[in-house]
């Protein structure tokens, strides 16, 4: 008789991890396949294990989990999978968008290169200021990018060194659960811990809560309206908050106009306009707006003249709140909702407005994109601060005059600002630098990578390792 001694060890280390993970949590590990656990406690107290594992492991092998994630989720048959069954569970924005924006945080988010050291050596020896990991962390995640989201956010915690579980958004749940069961091969195939990201197969505000409450939570990141970035924030724990925004963008009579109004429709309609970044209102110098809408014509846009017609667009779609009915729907269903009879090639509705009317005061993350005239930059410049309302998330000027790009920036301090271009560029779409789809205005992190996941700590040698 043989005996497999790989096998049978194999074995015993799967149930002495049950005693483990009984012993810690005091209920036994009956799921968690592929880092999906029914009870979202389950998936942190799994987390916290397999966290105290990965932190032991040398920074090599971060690199060798994150390349595989890459690898694994940039595959094209698995982003085509994911980008399907978001359109098809959630009923929002477009599909060819979707493909883009998974390619671009695959691509682009920053991994363990983003965690630089600081080293200060003198006659009193060496200091050195390294990234570390807070642990735990519990990360909420939108309904509008929940596999970008996801993707991204694991990228960079894992990189940072933490573990973390995920409490996504019931209408995306689905795309969620594949996502996360794909980095869970990607991480096994390099020879990762098992549960290094987690999340529950049943999601809701009492999982979120619990997510908030668990005191191995040692890090919470939410990507969403205000009530959920309010909420992490009042949870008394270090908390990343990336909130809603209402980006204007303000064209001026020195601007490329054709190019302008390019840009603009190209960057409100892209995914039907639910980014948080894209252009939600246009304000523009008198002087050009007439033409800049000429233009905004010849590139998929459909005016909408009849004062009638907006006022009943704007009660259909913001009845005293959002309908969410019409988030990110293209602007043909929008129309045909609102008896509008457009062509089939409409990429954007636009119309005129003052700058208190709803179209333009709120967010509305739909192809719909109201137009306010005024007399001069200056003028455009104080209706754009006005109508971002301080959220500081995401604008756009078109401009050649480089005093009054400067002094827009000063004013409206976004996080995001792009200049001649469509707002995608300003996270990594046609414009340089990394991506990242927790834009953390609120709480000041901005575009956040790895290192806004990680916390600095000093390590001194007293006396010694100076040679100079």
């Amino acid at each position: 008789m043989t005996i497999d001694t790989q096998g049978l060890e194999a074995i015993i280390k799967k149930v002495m991890d049950t005693i483990d993970f009984a012993e810690e949590t005091g209920r036994p590990l009956t799921d968690g396949k592929d880092g999906i656990f029914e009870d979202i406690d389950d998936a942190i107290a799994a987390a916290a294990k397999a966290q105290k594992e990965y932190m032991k492991l040398p920074m090599a092998t971060r690199t060798k989990i994150i390349d595989a994630i890459r690898k694994e989720l940039g595959k094209k048959e698995n982003i085509e999978t994911i980008c399907s069954k978001v359109v098809e569970e959630t009923g929002m924005g477009d599909y060819d968008c979707k493909l883009i924006k998974q390619k671009l945080v695959v691509d682009k988010t920053p991994g363990v290169e983003d965690l630089v050291t600081e080293a200060f050596t003198g006659d009193d020896g060496l200091t050195l200021v390294e990234l570390s990991p807070f642990g735990v962390i519990g990360a909420i995640t939108p309904t509008t990018n929940p596999n970008e989201t996801i993707i991204c956010n694991s990228i960079g915690m894992l990189a940072a060194g933490n573990t973390v579980v995920f409490s996504p958004h019931p209408r995306s749940i689905e795309s969620s659960l594949i996502t996360v069961r794909l980095i869970n091969k990607a991480i096994a195939a390099a020879g990762g811990p098992e549960h290094l990201v987690n999340t529950t197969s049943k999601p809701s505000l009492e999982a979120s809560q619990k997510l908030m409450k668990n005191p191995a939570i040692r890090m919470l990141v939410a990507t969403g309206g205000p009530g959920v970035v309010h909420a992490v924030l009042s949870s008394g724990k270090k908390a990343i908050g990336a909130g809603a925004g209402n980006p204007p963008v303000l064209v001026d009579e020195t601007a490329n106009i054709e190019k302008a109004a390019k840009d603009i429709i190209d960057g409100c309609s892209f995914d039907n306009n639910l980014p948080c970044i894209a252009e939600k209102e246009v304000v523009a110098v008198d002087q050009i707006a007439d033409y800049l809408i000429f233009n905004m014509k010849k590139n998929g846009a459909f005016q909408i003249t009849d004062r009638k017609a907006i006022d009943k667009i704007a009660e259909m779609v913001y009845p005293g709140s959002l309908n969410r009915d019409f988030v990110g729907k293209p602007a043909t269903y929008i129309a045909e909702k609102a008896g509008i009879e457009v062509p089939k090639d409409t990429r954007v509705l636009i119309m005129e407005t003052s700058k208190d009317h709803t179209l333009a005061v709120e967010e509305l993350m739909m192809p719909i994109l109201p137009i306010v005239r005024v007399s001069d930059v200056d003028e455009g410049i104080d209706v754009s601060v006005e109508l971002e309302h301080g959220n500081r998330h995401t604008a756009m000027m078109h401009s050649r005059n480089v005093e009054k790009l400067n002094e827009m920036a000063k004013r409206i301090q976004t996080t995001i600002f792009v200049k001649n271009g469509p707002s995608y560029a300003g996270i990594g779409v046609g414009g340089e630098g990394y991506t990242t789809f927790t834009i953390a205005g609120p709480t000041g992190e901005g575009l956040t990578s790895a290192k806004a996941f990680a916390r600095k700590r000093r390590c001194v040698l007293v006396g010694a390792f100076n040679v100079r």
